[in-house]
């Protein structure tokens, strides 16, 4: 028997939305993700899905007494916690996103790590319900 199911990761993130349904319509427009799996509970309630983005996934569900998560804003007004992704083309991607309403937290820029390292080019986002996103492409290395 498989230890990790198939189309799974060993680790895949969990995000918790108030508006799990808007926020997965989002994070497709936005972002560029795909659902392939939605469960639906009660009206508005996401019980559990599955969104990809190439290889990586994650799963989007509602908040709610049974399933108890923390917005963002509980920590402070920002998202203790950030998800990273790479896509082909970060400024082209940070455009889709300002264009479909996240807040861009840090304009794109490349970042050379030196040259035992490698060079990305990356910004970071804030997505409808405050959750932080770092975008990168890599660029050398």
């Amino acid at each position: 028997m498989k230890k990790v199911p198939e189309g799974c990761a060993r680790i895949t993130p969990g995000l918790f939305y108030v508006n799990a349904p808007a926020a997965i319509d989002w994070l497709e427009k936005a972002f560029g993700f795909q659902t392939r799996l939605k469960v639906e509970g009660a009206p508005g309630m996401v019980v559990h899905s599955e969104l990809v983005y190439g290889e990586g996934v994650i799963m989007v569900s509602s908040l709610s007494a049974k399933y108890p998560g923390r917005k963002p804003d509980a920590a402070g007004g920002t998202s203790a916690a950030y998800l990273m992704l790479y896509v082909d083309d970060v400024d082209a991607h940070c455009e889709r996103a300002r264009a479909a309403g996240a807040r861009i937290t840090r304009e794109p820029e490349t970042t050379n790590y030196g040259d035992d390292y490698w060079t990305d080019r990356g910004y970071g986002a804030e997505d409808l319900e405050g959750h932080a996103w770092w975008f990168a492409q890599r660029m050398k290395g």
